[in-house]
Order: structure tokens, then sequence, then C-alpha cells
């Protein structure tokens, strides 16, 4: 057996080698497959980037009455976290609003003036809520309403909650990440599914070039594992060198897109995340390209061994 094995795979490197010319074309097809299934892979992590970008731009701001009790915030506070749908909650209390908002108009003195003039804090405390999911705020505001605290007096401590005055663009944020998703799988998919074909067309006819030789096995009695053998193996080849390759033009390519990425997407960088997931995409296109060679030589050889 193991000699057998040797023999095969001997006779690959040889075949290879060989049709140096066919073996060029097929590796060059290879890495169209590849650089495709490489970019879907970057595509994916801008699209999954951008989205997580854009979710956490999203939350509810509760805004309390300024006689709120500052532990009756604190205890809806740690009720809102034990939620399901609390990714966390953070805290603003009134100073920390009223210098916040005096940084955000230092320029509008008029604003300032108006401020002194009261000469006390108007702003009452807050609550900024994330959820886990958009599509989870809704749930979130419904808790508050139904669950709404009230002081001692009785009088309910909120004085507003911002999640119905922007629940059209949670909505449409909602949609447009399941929509996102699904579009996608669904593009990712049929590139995929073509590159493999063609990939698979290209290695079968650099098999139809050997259908003499493979005719002449067959008569002298050599076993069909024998005679495909030597071509899955070439195709492991196509697949190994085409991803080599793949992998050694990214590099250069993501450099030069890491500064467009930059502007164009919401904190992603081309050649960063090619850099920190570097094993990880090797091992895919290494991986996808063995495999896609390996199977569609052995499909491909089936035909001439009928």
């Amino acid at each position: 057996m193991f000699v057998h094995i040797k023999r095969i795979i001997r006779s690959g490197f040889f075949n290879f080698f060989r049709n140096g010319f066919v073996s060029f074309s097929s590796v060059l097809v290879m890495l169209v497959t590849l650089f495709v299934i490489g970019s879907v892979i970057f595509s994916s992590a801008i699209l999954n980037s951008t989205l997580e970008a854009l979710k956490d731009k999203v939350d509810i701001r509760v805004t309390f009455v300024t006689t709120a009790e500052e532990q009756e915030i604190l205890n809806l506070k740690d009720k809102l976290e034990a939620l399901s749908e609390v990714e966390n909650v953070s805290y603003t209390s009134r100073e920390e609003a009223l210098v916040n908002f005096k940084q955000r108009h230092g320029d509008d003195q008029l604003i300032l003036q108006a401020l002194e003039e009261l000469g006390d804090n108007p702003l009452g405390s807050s609550l900024n809520i994330k959820a886990k999911d958009p599509s989870q705020y809704e749930s979130v505001a419904n808790f508050l309403q139904n669950k709404e605290p009230v002081s001692n007096s009785g009088a309910s401590i909120i004085d507003k909650i911002n999640f119905f005055q922007n629940k059209t663009a949670i909505d449409k944020l909602s949609n447009i990440i399941n929509s996102s998703e699904k579009l996608g799988f669904i593009i990712t998919a049929v590139l995929v599914i073509m590159s493999v074909l063609i990939t698979f067309n290209t290695i079968r006819l650099a098999i139809y070039i050997s259908r003499d030789e493979i005719s002449v096995m067959k008569l002298v009695g050599a076993d069909s594992s024998y005679i495909r053998g030597p071509f899955v193996v070439s195709g492991v080849l196509y697949g190994f060198f085409a991803s080599v390759l793949t992998l050694l033009i990214f590099f250069p390519t993501t450099l030069w897109l890491a500064d467009m990425s930059n502007r164009f997407f919401i904190s992603f960088n081309a050649f960063d995340y090619y850099m920190q997931n570097f094993l990880e995409i090797s091992a895919m296109i290494v991986l996808s390209g063995i495999v896609i060679g390996a199977i569609s030589s052995y499909l491909a050889s089936r035909r001439y061994l009928k």
C-alpha cells in the first residue's frame, strides 16, 4: 500500500511539471477562483464590521425628571441589566450631563449665558441602554413603560424615552441588517459555485489531454485508483500553488486598499484585517484550493475511466 501511494504521488508530481503549460493555465484559473473566495471573505468582514458599528451607535436613552433620586435610578438600572435582551446600561448623573452639555455648546455663548441665568441645573440624569440586537429595543421600551418607576410621592420619575422618536430609524436598521445578511449569503454562494464550475471545466480540459494515456493504462490492467490518483495529486498541487499566489497577491492589494477602506467603511482597515487574521484566511484559502482541486480532478477523471 505504501509503495502504491508513493508511486501515485510521484506520478502526480511528474504530470504536474511535465505538462507545464496546462498546469500553469489550471493554476491561473484556480487563482481567480480562490481570489473570488478571498474577496468574499473580505466583503463579509466589511459588512459585519459596518453593521456592528451601526449597531453600536443605536441605543435607548431614558431621561429622568430633575427631582428623581439617584438611588431610584440605580435600582431601575439593576433591573434593566437583569434583562436578557440588554447588553449594558450606562448611567449619567445630572452633573455629568451638565458638563457634557457645556462641552457640546462651548461655542454658543447665548446658551451658556442662559444656563448661568437659570442658576440651577435644568438637566436630569439619564440611562443609556444598549440591547444585544436592534430588534430587541422595542421589548426594552415596553418593559420601561409597563414597569415605569415612581417616586415616593407617586409621580413617574421618567421624563422621556427616546425609543419612540427613533423607532423608525431602529426598524430600518434592523431590516437593513437582515436583508444584508441574506443578500450577502446569496451572492457568496453564487460566486463560489460559478468559480468552482469554471475550475472543474478547466481541470477536465487538462485531463482530456491525457485521455489516450488513460485508455492505454486501462488496457494493460491498471486499476482505477492508480489511474485517477496522479490526477487528484495534480489537482491538489493546482490548488496549493494557486492558494500561495492568492495570498501573495492579497498582501499588496490590501495594503493599497488600506486607506481607501478606512475612509469609505466605518473603522475597517483591509490591511490590518488581513494581517490580524492571516492564519485563518490562509487556512481557508489553502484548504479551499486543495479541496476544489482534488474533487474537480476526481470527478473529471471519472468520464475517461468508464
